[in-house]
């Protein structure tokens, strides 16, 4: 599992648990498919910005004799 996977994997449990949450206050449920939306939303930018591509390796020289 990469680590964007793992990040996203989090993040929707956060986000069920808020809906869970908000659900047990009784929220009306327009609302809480609106906060979950912009969670999802959020979510996905937050995982691609700290998911980072890894920097390329430098190049392999040949050893000096």
């Amino acid at each position: 599992m990469t680590t964007f996977q793992t990040y996203l994997l989090g993040f929707m449990v956060l986000v069920v648990g808020l809906a869970l949450a908000a659900y047990l206050l009784n929220v009306d449920p327009k609302w809480i498919g609106v906060g979950v939306v912009i969670a999802v939303g959020i979510g996905i930018i937050a995982a691609t910005t700290h998911t980072k591509p890894r920097d390329p390796r430098p190049p392999t020289t040949p050893p000096r004799y």
